[in-house]
């Protein structure tokens, strides 16, 4: 067997198709064809096989975008397909499965935009979780982003997996916060595995990108096809640095799980230390569900939230602080701290998500230490 780090620099090694160590940035939007073996469209017995390996026009394939699918299908388990976004993912999903239904709790704020667009065009219903007993149907889609964002908290895929399956319906799991190593959806009856890969897959703030991971080849052909005329497939540059900051996942999530871990046991032992201050820490580790170790592999992902006694401290709290970023999104290698209320209408007023980046734990420690310490003086 592989071992993860050696999949990920070289599980593209098969389509290297020049003799550079480092696969070019492909900005060609169109390929010349061979004059040697020219056939006609109706005679190709392959179609998606024959774009993989002679690429005819971008937008369908072209090396970088076949080259990081075929990493991330290693990665994750299963056979992936690459979009420009985890917006355009979502959509994806929904048009080819084409559900009459869709249960979902919390989650991404654009996966509920694009389901209230379908149900206001097209008359999609929508329903909770606790409601699938009562509504689902076969062919049905419920959707569960698990950890939650900007939570880090879990929820039983095993569990809610036996309900939609009982129901004949489709189980979709959104496993951004917590990608292989740290979870394995497919154990626990995901169906279909979404990843936002402009969070730890890129891991450096710099690309938008999603992938859709299913069961079968068929599967993912027929979505490649579908991802043609959509025109969502993942760009030029993007591939490009998406392929090769795949190459060192594995060591950037491993030291962001540990930094983690350190940051929520200080948080966790000095919680009455800033007790003007921090009101709740919310994180898988904080769970005593039966099922978070076995889920999680004993590993835990690297976002969690606080919640602050007030407003204005959720407004000072970063200004005091010298390697988190006061910005939104999570993954990256910089550590990034978020008063949530600014991107999320929805959400309590007083939380703070923070996403550990591959800093020294004890400076970040020691960076939250100083800002709590000066809220907690005043």
């Amino acid at each position: 067997m592989v071992h993860l780090s050696t999949t990920l620099i070289h599980g593209d090694d098969k389509l290297n198709r020049v003799t550079y160590v480092a696969p070019p940035i492909n900005v060609s939007t169109t390929f010349r064809f061979d004059s040697n073996n020219l056939i006609p469209a109706n005679e190709v017995k392959d179609f998606l096989q024959s774009i993989d390996e002679n690429p005819v026009y971008a937008k369908e394939s072209y090396p970088n975008s076949s080259r990081v699918q075929a990493v991330l299908s290693d990665l994750l388990g299963g056979h992936a397909v690459i979009y420009n976004s985890g917006c355009s993912f979502f959509h994806a999903l929904m048009c080819h499965y084409n559900p009459k239904r869709f249960f979902m709790d919390g989650g991404y704020f654009g996966v509920h935009a694009i389901a209230d667009l379908l149900t206001r065009n097209y008359g999609l219903e929508q329903q909770f979780l606790d409601e699938i007993e009562e509504f689902a149907q076969a062919g049905d889609i419920v959707h569960l982003e698990t950890p939650l964002n900007p939570f880090g908290t879990s929820s039983d895929m095993e569990a809610l997996g036996e309900r939609v399956h009982t129901k004949g319906a489709i189980l979709s799991i959104d496993a951004t916060l917590a990608s292989p190593p740290l979870q394995d959806a497919w154990k626990f009856g995901a169906d279909i595995i979404l990843h936002s890969a402009t969070k730890y897959s890129g891991g450096h703030s710099d690309l938008l990108a999603g992938v859709l991971v299913v069961k079968t080849k068929e599967q993912a052909y027929e979505l490649i096809e579908d991802r043609i005329h959509l025109g969502t497939n993942i760009g030029n540059l993007e591939s490009y640095l998406l392929l090769r900051l795949l190459s060192t996942y594995e060591m950037r999530i491993m030291k962001q799980e540990k930094n983690t871990r350190k940051v929520i046991i200080y948080l966790n032992e000095n919680k009455s230390k800033f007790n003007k201050v921090v009101n709740k820490i919310y994180h898988s580790s904080s769970q005593d569900d039966d099922f978070i170790q076995k889920q999680l592999s004993g590993l835990y992902c690297p976002v969690f939230a606080i919640t602050l006694h007030s407003i204005d401290q959720c407004k000072e709290l970063p200004l005091h602080l010298k390697y988190f970023q006061h910005a939104t999104s999570l993954g990256a290698a910089e550590s990034l701290i978020e008063w949530r209320a600014v991107s999320d209408v929805d959400i309590d007023q007083c939380l703070i998500g923070v996403s550990i980046g591959c800093e020294n734990a004890d400076d970040l420690i020691k960076d939250l230490e100083n800002a709590l310490q000066i809220l907690q003086n005043k």
